[in-house]
């Protein structure tokens, strides 16, 4: 399959809506692939399951796959695959499918679940339509637009001369340590989220904040948006509440840290790699 994604809201003229499509079905957070661990190449009438039983608005069109229209949809929880597919949890295909489809699988989920609880008005509770032209949902009665829900949260990797500072936090149920983060507040900027983070979660002030990439993260609506910090000052005092352990680790000490999809292993990566011990 080419992983060329043309990401699109209105379905060009000429497309074969009935013909073959690269379907993203959703149920209850997992998504319908193939035996062969794809993505489904099929048409609506062969995928044999209720689309949009869940109670959204049907299948919405995400754009083109390798030039093939790419469809998204929920079904209710008790859907069954069709004969030689089977639904995965989301996480379970982070390392089973290509990183472009796997994306494009988080993308699914999202919007999924935003139409199934975006189905009535929040101002005054009427029934709402699809928004024409563009990814949204229309109130008739009031015209409120809602669009789909999406969570900045900041991650940082802070340096202080050949050492960095990782964490173990609450809700790894694991002894792993990973970079700090936490969402934004309403009125803050990237980097003030960056500094009030990393001083309410252990204490320390930070120097030189820089940005270093983001990462669509759909569990279950986040985009994660990286740095890199200098540490200025101050001891390490957890956050109990948030915190179990934190402490600063050399390179050639390292603690169990997260799997290559997340965006906390790409910046710890990106540092052991200029401390000369690439992973």
């Amino acid at each position: 399959m080419s992983d060329v994604f043309v990401p699109l809201v209105r379905i060009p003229e000429g497309t074969d809506t009935a013909g073959p499509g690269h379907w993203l079905v959703v149920r209850s957070g997992e998504v319908l692939v193939g035996d062969d661990g794809e993505l489904p190449l099929a048409t609506a009438a062969d995928l044999g399951a209720d689309l949009g039983a869940d109670g959204g608005d049907g299948p919405l069109f995400l754009g083109l796959l390798g030039g093939v229209p790419i469809w998204t949809v929920g079904v209710g929880a008790e859907a069954e695959p069709p004969d030689g597919m089977r639904f995965d949890q989301l996480r379970v295909l982070s390392g089973r499918l290509p990183e472009r489809q796997w994306a494009l699988a988080g993308r699914a989920v999202q919007l999924v679940e935003w139409g199934r609880t975006h189905r009535f008005c929040g101002r005054c509770g009427t029934r709402t339509e699809p928004s024409p032209g563009e990814r949204a949902k229309r109130c008739p009665e009031c015209g409120l637009l809602a669009f789909p829900r999406l969570a900045p949260a900041v991650i940082t990797l802070v340096e202080r001369d050949h050492e960095v500072l990782l964490a173990n936090g609450r809700t790894f149920g694991a002894p792993m340590y990973s970079c700090l983060a936490g969402f934004v507040e309403p009125g803050e900027t990237l980097e003030e989220a960056v500094r009030r983070e990393v001083g309410e979660e252990v204490g320390v002030q930070l120097g030189e904040v820089r940005y270093f990439a983001s990462q669509p993260w759909p569990f279950p609506h986040s985009l994660m948006v990286g740095f890199t910090a200098d540490w200025a000052s101050g001891d390490i005092e957890i956050d109990p509440e948030e915190i179990v352990d934190a402490a600063w680790f050399r390179a050639d000490a390292m603690p169990l840290i997260p799997p290559g999809l997340s965006i906390a292993r790409w910046l710890i990566d990106n540092w052991l790699g200029r401390q000369g011990r690439p992973r």
